[in-house]
């Protein structure tokens, strides 16, 4: 089915829907390098103006990239939720943004609507919103989940503590976890990437987090970051695995080229569930997820990046996971080339995960050869705390020497809690103030020498 929108005298056709949304999306270079982009700033607007008179129900007749070749496709149509969509069947695209902004889109409202919305729906109406509206939703929605700490409640923010290293040198990772436990972080997980997916390598990471976990009572999570097959043979070697870990996309052929399926995801799932290892949940894996990977592939088919995105939101969900977080500046500047698109691509993300009903986190980070800087970092930090993330990624510095590009650090979470009146998960808090690392308002103390409650553990991780 082809769109139609007349503008200034000229008529603009767009084949069909993929081709609609591409041009509708505000200017990435992704979409450039893939020749997706609108060709002129009209047929931006333009698009918009037809994409605003969609109805929601034409995502549903109409999928994006055929339901035959792509278990994500059937996987999105197949688990449509039917009555949870009622409520807003009757809408076009414009009318769903006026919907969202409305008074009538509240907390429980927004939540009972999330089974119902398609990624491709959600991603539709973010292309016709501010920077501005994409926070005033977001922040509207909560997604609450648990392991051994609570995230997502309101009033709080948690971190990712990540103390990678390069040749993943436990001395090294170990000064870089006690750095980000000096500074109140790591209540979402202590997650490293490790430098090589080895066994080996992997389980000694994770046999040194979950030591420190145990011997001093943290409720928090462990994740080692390698590949879901790696995790699935650490369970069944009775490593300590909390949370299992995977990349995903939003194409079957995307999932291939990071050599997963659907039906991988379903059997690791299963193997961390069986191993019962929260305390106050069940919610066991963590998925990263990022603008612009499957182009990288060569596997999007024709639909944008922000979309395709939005889609691999829908992999995510069907696993009830812990956490997700795209790692929004990551891949560079070939996908999203300045702090601007960077800024933007990040609200989109944490706006399409949260109204699809996952508790999204970002890593808010660039690569050196991108256009942006440290401003932007506290841009995006800021303006994602106010939007209600559930959680950020801290690095130490804010400088992550493994992978080699630029995040927040533990300093920044920091200053967000401090600004926004923020706090860390419930079990967490009450941890740091345990062990007499909080003041009387909840700050983190000035403590030196001796006299610091965490001398003992580092004392422990020299040793």
């Amino acid at each position: 089915m082809s769109y139609t929108s007349v503008l200034g005298g000229h008529r603009h056709r767009f084949e069909n829907l993929a081709r609609l949304l591409a041009a509708a999306s505000p200017e990435r270079s992704g979409d450039r390098l893939a020749g997706l982009a609108a060709r002129s700033a009209q047929e931006r607007v333009a698009a918009r103006w037809a994409l605003a008179e969609v109805p929601l129900t034409a995502f549903l007749t109409e999928p994006l990239i055929p339901y035959e070749s792509d278990d994500v496709t059937r996987l999105i149509l197949d688990g449509h939720d039917t009555e949870a969509f009622a409520p807003v069947a009757g809408l076009t695209v414009g009318e769903f943004r006026e919907w969202l902004l409305s008074e009538r889109a509240d907390t429980a409202t927004l939540a009972a609507l999330a089974p119902g919305l398609t990624p491709e729906m959600v991603a539709a109406v973010s292309k016709l919103m501010g920077n501005a509206d994409l926070v005033a939703v977001a922040r509207k929605v909560r997604v609450v989940t648990a392991f051994r700490s609570t995230i997502g409640l309101p009033g709080r923010l948690a971190t990712r503590l990540q103390p990678n290293h390069p040749t993943d040198d436990p001395a090294g990772v170990a000064a870089a976890l006690l750095d980000g436990l000096l500074l109140g972080s790591g209540d979402a997980v202590i997650g490293i990437n490790p430098a090589t997916d080895s066994p080996r390598a992997v389980r000694d990471l994770l046999e040194l987090l979950d030591g420190v976990i145990r011997r001093y009572a943290i409720p928090t999570q462990s994740c080692v970051l390698c590949h879901v097959t790696t995790s699935v043979d650490l369970m069944e070697r009775g490593a300590p695995v909390d949370l299992v870990f995977q990349s995903v996309a939003g194409t079957q052929a995307a999932n291939a080229s990071f050599g997963v399926t659907l039906g991988l995801l379903d059997e690791a799932y299963e193997a961390a569930l069986s191993l019962d290892r929260g305390t106050v949940g069940r919610n066991v894996m963590y998925f990263e997820t990022g603008q612009g990977s499957a182009l990288s592939a060569d596997a999007h088919h024709g639909v944008d990046q922000q979309t395709v995105e939005a889609r691999a939101y829908a992999v995510a969900r069907r696993y009830d996971p812990l956490l997700v977080n795209t790692v929004v500046g990551f891949i560079g500047p070939e996908y999203l080339y300045d702090g601007r698109q960077i800024l933007r691509a990040a609200l989109e993300d944490h706006f399409c995960g949260k109204l699809l009903g996952l508790p999204m986190g970002l890593d808010i980070c660039y690569t050196n050869h991108a256009d942006a800087d440290d401003d932007d970092v506290a841009t995006m930090l800021t303006m994602l705390g106010v939007a209600g993330a559930s959680f950020v990624i801290c690095t130490p510095g804010g400088d992550d020497i493994m992978l080699n590009y630029q995040s927040a650090s533990y300093h920044d979470a920091l200053y967000l809690r401090e600004v926004l009146g923020l706090r860390p998960a419930p079990e967490f808090e009450a941890w740091l103030a345990s062990i007499g690392l909080l003041d009387e308002g909840g700050r983190i103390r000035e403590i030196s020498g001796e006299a610091h409650p965490l001398t003992a553990i580092g004392r422990d991780l020299a040793a």
